[in-house]
């Protein structure tokens, strides 16, 4: 770990040029979070499943941001009760990647041309995240608002529709030459981005990690998640607790333990987060069982799970071992709920890091 509680630095060639990034992230759309603490009474008026994620049109996300202000939750710890932040699962995993951990990352993206998208660009590239494989659309960047009750569970509705987009026929060889991971998240409205990028990743011998992204994806996709998982070509696969279940409904056991079989069975790695009660994981015919690490009361969940997928990446890129994998995780996934959004405070990666010495864990460069 560098001084200071810093992230060790990015590695580089002798002539100083930064090498290929060793993870690149696949987001189709950018999208910026519009994140907010809320009273329930906003929650209840809003259509589909609170803890969930329902796309929505724009008209509608500009009336839920209208309301918002009305229902904001006193809340002392931030500076503003909205912040507004670049977003993405795959974003948030590979931003807190270099950020947190000085593991070298890119993405390939689209974003518009337009105060989200340039905002979205300074973000990323502020964090250290390499955006050169970044292609800039005449659409609008995509937005989401991430509402956020008292209790830090978080409901999200973002605007997709008639966004910038990356397509799948941008996707090419040199965008992931030379890495080691890539990184995406299960969508069905993204599949043949995810099959064309799984393939060239196949074809560089770039191992994939994939996010099974909301309960919801799960059970309404369920036949083209199983079909892609059977291909044998995820490397790791990350589900949360009710992600989880989702995949596993009807089978003769539904519990975490069942579903991390499943998955296992299909993928090298698997993990079954399971919020303030830690994880389990598998690879091969080791399985481990790691708590949750600090505080129990989540100021916001949002990107613990991404957040979560840093750490174990980390992990599996310095060769630690698959207990050690979980418990970086959980101390990354962590530090992300000290604060509203999915984006790591600099005194929140400061509190990971004396985390990980107490442990045994330190970073190294």
């Amino acid at each position: 770990m560098g001084a200071e509680g810093e992230p060790p630095g990015l590695p580089a060639t002798n002539d100083g040029h930064h090498l290929p990034p060793m993870v690149i992230g696949l987001q189709p759309s950018a999208l910026v979070d519009h994140m907010a603490r809320v009273d329930w009474s906003l929650l209840d008026h809003l259509p589909g499943d609170r803890g969930g994620s329902q796309q929505v049109k724009i008209e509608d996300l500009q009336h839920i941001l209208r309301e918002v202000s009305t229902h904001i939750l006193p809340f002392s710890s931030d500076l503003s009760p909205i912040r507004t932040i670049a977003g993405g699962s795959v974003a948030n995993t590979v931003r807190g990647l270099t950020a947190g951990f000085g593991v070298s990352t890119g993405l390939i993206c689209a974003c518009g041309d337009d105060d989200q998208g340039r905002l979205f660009i300074h973000n990323m590239s502020f964090s250290g995240v390499d955006l050169s494989r970044l292609r800039t659309k005449k659409e609008p960047t995509g937005q989401c608002v991430c509402l956020v009750d008292a209790d830090g569970n978080r409901t999200m509705r973002p605007c997709l529709s008639s966004v910038a987009k990356l397509q799948a026929n941008e996707l090419k060889r040199e965008d992931l030459k030379d890495s080691k991971w890539l990184v995406v998240r299960y969508a069905y409205f993204n599949l043949e981005h995810i099959k064309t990028a799984i393939k060239i990743a196949k074809q560089e011998g770039v191992s994939v990690s994939m996010d099974l992204a909301s309960f919801e994806m799960v059970r309404n996709y369920r036949s083209q998640l199983i079909e892609l998982l059977e291909t044998g070509n995820i490397d790791l696969c990350f589900a949360n607790e009710d992600e989880a279940r989702e995949l596993i409904r009807g089978e003769p056991k539904e519990d975490p333990e069942a579903a991390l079989d499943f998955l296992a069975k299909r993928c090298k790695w698997a993990v079954v987060t399971l919020g303030p009660r830690g994880c389990i994981a598998k690879h091969g015919k080791e399985v481990v069982r790691v708590p949750a690490i600090g505080e129990a009361h989540a100021v916001d969940a949002t990107g613990a799970g991404d957040l979560f997928a840093s750490g174990f990446l980390y992990g599996l890129v310095k060769g630690l071992p698959l207990e050690d994998c979980c418990k970086v995780g959980s101390c990354s996934g962590g530090s992300v709920i000290r604060s509203l959004g999915g984006e790591v405070m600099p005194e929140n990666w400061k509190w990971m890091y004396k985390q990980l010495e107490s442990k045994g864990l330190s970073l190294s460069p």
